[in-house]
């Protein structure tokens, strides 16, 4: 009866730890948009976790939208922080959308696809580009590549990793 026990409590234990391990992995995990979807976007389809892709360029810094001033464009629904950033985005996104789908731009540089940080983010020559993280970023800004040569690769990479992403 006692190694019966014993046998059955190694089992739960098994499982919970499996269960614990399995959902740190699905929580670490970057997202990578939606199947089809060439845009960085959550379960929950918000295109950059919400933030105002204008405010960059108006603001200077991330701002959270919020779904009252909300656009859908490319498959994925994006928020601003008010309605004059959203008309702006809904008239020129191209000039307004981060590179990349929102991607992480040192990956698109590497040839992979990592989710994009609002957060961690920078506007080269009228473009705004958002990276894994903040230590990505000043992997950027020191790689000796310089700036203008990771985007070019990145930019030479992109058609590929955005066709992978809509074949998802």
């Amino acid at each position: 009866m006692t190694a019966n026990l014993a046998r059955r409590s190694l089992t739960f234990f098994a499982s919970v730890v499996l269960a614990i391990v399995l959902s740190a992995l699905l929580l670490s995990a970057p997202r990578q948009g939606h199947a089809g979807s060439e845009i960085d976007k959550g379960l929950d389809g918000i295109a950059i976790q919400g933030y105002d892709p204008v405010a960059y360029f108006t603001e200077g810094r991330p701002m959270k939208g919020t779904k009252h001033y909300a656009y859908d464009w490319l498959g994925a629904t994006w928020y601003f922080a008010n309605a004059k950033h959203r008309d702006l985005f809904k008239a020129d996104p191209i000039k307004y959308a981060p590179q990349y789908g929102g991607h992480c731009s040192r990956g698109a540089y590497a040839g992979k696809i990592f989710a994009g940080n609002p957060t961690a983010w920078r506007i080269i020559n009228g473009k705004l580009y958002l990276f894994y993280s903040e230590r990505t970023l000043a992997k950027f800004d020191k790689d000796s590549a310089g700036q203008k040569g990771q985007i070019d690769k990145a930019d030479a990479n992109w058609p590929k990793l955005k066709a992978e992403l809509q074949a998802r």
